[in-house]
């Protein structure tokens, strides 16, 4: 199987062309790629397919083989691939994900995606502003926002020390979430900069993701922390998040980068234990 390794801020996933590619088991692939020590490593895996309503079509899966509807680094990833590649050299370009259609417009250097901006959509609220939740025997309160895939995201006063390694599966799994959630920590700078770690559902803690600052973003506003422009900083670099309280849509901007291409002989799944 023929890939490339590309990233968002450094939430990294392994991409496939299956314009070109056939990929049998998506699943126990993005499970084997995903692995850092016996496989390619990352995030998970996304491909690259034909649509029949949009340019393309972004298909993605999380670390643990789990089907994901949406990824907001993910998709600027797919868009860069799509015009560098020559897929759909569109600017706009319009990419089907299980979220909907999304409209990205691109900034160029040397004519090649650097930036994307993304139509994000509507947000949908699904919580109490905020609500309380006990984790781990602890008291919170948390802001649930839907980008498409479901988030709850938490303000707190320092996020540097928080042992999310620890404390992660405990938001993800909470009974109030039966579906498991995305949990988003959330350190409020000023007005217009917030500082976020994020537990993704599916995959741990990663550098960044892109609908969890959206999200975020969307939380802070309504709670009156920020404006409706706020630069979000994650591990892995910045994300500029703008919602038009007019029209009700959420835009986020941010770069793309292709890392390397390759080949991978996939293994039939046959029990192994990945670590």
């Amino acid at each position: 199987m023929k890939f490339t390794k590309m990233h968002g801020i450094s939430n990294d996933y392994v991409y496939v062309n299956c314009f070109e590619e056939t990929v049998e088991n998506p699943s126990w692939t993005a499970r084997y790629v995903s692995e850092r020590r016996t496989g390619i490593g990352s995030d998970g895996l996304i491909l690259v397919a034909p649509s029949k309503v949009a340019d393309c079509r972004m298909i993605m899966y999380n670390a643990d083989g789990t089907e994901g509807a949406m990824c907001g680094n993910g998709v600027r990833c797919v868009g860069k691939y799509a015009y560098d590649h020559g897929i759909a050299v569109k600017n706009p370009m319009r990419i089907e994900t299980g979220a909907g259609i999304k409209v990205l417009e691109f900034r160029l250097a040397d004519g090649k995606v650097a930036e994307a901006r993304v139509d994000m959509g509507i947000p949908e609220r699904t919580s109490e502003l905020p609500e309380p939740i006990q984790v781990n025997g602890k008291d919170y309160e948390f802001v649930g926002i839907s980008m498409g895939n479901p988030h709850a995201v938490y303000f707190m006063d320092e996020i540097d020390s928080l042992d999310l390694e620890k404390m992660g599966p405990g938001f993800e799994m909470h009974e109030r979430f039966p579906d498991r959630t995305n949990s988003e920590f959330i350190q409020v700078l000023d007005r217009k900069h917030l500082k976020m770690r994020v537990w993704e559902r599916g995959s741990g803690e990663t550098w960044a993701c892109g609908t969890g600052a959206t999200a975020s973003a969307v939380a802070a506003i309504l709670m009156g922390y920020t404006e409706n422009e706020v630069v979000v900083s994650l591990k892995g670099g910045d994300l500029t998040i703008e919602w038009n309280r007019e029209t009700g849509h959420v835009f986020m901007t941010g770069p793309a980068a292709e890392v390397f291409e390759g080949e991978i002989t996939i293994p039939e799944e046959n029990g192994m234990t990945l670590i």
